[in-house]
């Protein structure tokens, strides 16, 4: 018997939906640690900040823009955002990160022709004060949970997927 896939592709974009379940940011440290996960400083610090608003029982659709739809000079943050919003898409929670990690093995991201997911949620600035974007970043071992810097100017690879909601009918 075949399993259902999680996700599906149309043109390019990536569609799946998550549920959220109310774990705080503080509470996705230990149940992520827990499943294995690497939880580096700056992610920990962007989990654990108060600008991290858990919401429960809300089911997001998520639509992923493919790197491969932006050409090398338009692959940064603020095209990237500009065609989401062309796209009638917006900024998830950043929990939706979250619950890509859970959902999704490094195999099944490579499946999707992609090496990264980034969750393009409202930034969250770290201890630092450095804003930051959470990404699932595929590795030969396993994901990795990554809390990349980010700017209007930042640039990403081809490999990249970009997370957005779809706005409910």
């Amino acid at each position: 018997m075949l399993d259902t896939p999680k996700w599906r592709e149309e043109d390019g974009v990536i569609r799946f939906s998550v549920t959220t379940d109310g774990t705080t940011g503080k509470g996705w440290c230990p149940r992520l640690k827990s499943k294995g996960f690497y939880l580096g400083h700056h992610t920990r610090s962007v989990l654990c900040s108060s600008d991290f608003k858990p919401t429960d029982g809300v089911t997001t659709e998520i639509a992923v823009l493919k790197g491969t739809l932006f050409e090398h000079e338009h692959r940064i943050t603020e095209d990237i955002r500009a065609e989401a919003s062309k796209r009638k898409l917006s900024k998830p929670n950043a929990e939706v990160a979250c619950l890509i990690l859970e959902m999704f093995t490094d195999r099944e991201i490579q499946a999707m022709d992609l090496q990264s997911i980034a969750t393009m949620h409202e930034l969250i600035r770290d201890a630092y004060g450095t804003s930051r974007l959470l990404s699932v970043v595929r590795y030969d071992d396993g994901n990795g949970f990554l809390a990349y810097p980010d700017s209007p100017g930042s640039w990403w690879s081809v490999g990249s997927g970009f997370a957005f909601a779809v706005p409910q009918a």
